[in-house]
């Protein structure tokens, strides 16, 4: 066999040790491990900045704030509407008795009217007199305004005209009350009876 007949043995890779080693070709985007196969990319941002712990509890502190304020202020609004509510029912109860007792004051009146015109001036007239003094005495301070007074302008949302007299009324021509035949009452201001009268002019 001649030397041109001889076969000519392949090259050997040269290992990574001893030169320049086979690599596979970069991939944009993926990472090669060293030895040819290909890994993902990693993200080379760093994870996002935490919110400062001592913000998060000044939020917090001022939520629970608001909230307690908000509860606060429910409270003394619901508070406020019960008083309002039990004044009114209290007021409306008083009302309510004064009302039931305008027929003993009725009475009452009778009953010293008829000692004065009988000049009876013995124990029982004095202690008549001094009861109905005390009682009308409790209810004035209570609130009760008794309307009572003649030679006054008709006024028609106290008093109620039941007869007329002749005779001239006012200055001016008013209406004026002749007489009380009945007395009317007001509670707090507000008109609980109209007086009964008689008025002239």
């Amino acid at each position: 066999m001649s030397f041109g007949d001889q076969a000519v043995p392949e090259e050997e890779p040269v290992s990574s040790e001893g030169g320049a080693a086979h690599r596979t070709p970069a991939v944009p985007g993926v990472a090669g491990d060293g030895n040819g196969s290909a890994a993902p990319a990693t993200d080379q941002e760093g994870p996002a900045e935490e919110a400062d712990p001592r913000e998060v509890l000044t939020r917090e502190r001022d939520e629970y704030l608001l909230a307690l304020q908000r509860t606060q202020a429910d409270f003394e609004n619901y508070r406020k509407r019960i008083v309002r509510q039990q004044e009114e029912q209290a007021a409306r109860a008083a009302q309510h008795l004064v009302d039931k007792l305008l027929p003993v004051l009725d009475a009452l009146d009778l009953a010293e009217n008829h000692l004065k015109a009988s000049l009876d001036v013995g124990e029982g007239a004095k202690a008549l007199h001094a009861s109905r003094a005390m009682l009308m005495d409790i209810l004035a301070r209570e609130g009760l305004e008794r309307v009572d007074q003649p030679e006054v302008t008709f006024d028609p949302a106290v008093h109620d005209a039941v007869a007329h007299a002749d005779g001239e009324g006012g200055p001016e021509g008013q209406t004026l009350v002749d007489e009380v035949m009945r007395s009317g009452y007001r509670w707090k201001g507000q008109v609980l009876r109209p007086a009964m009268v008689r008025v002239r002019g």
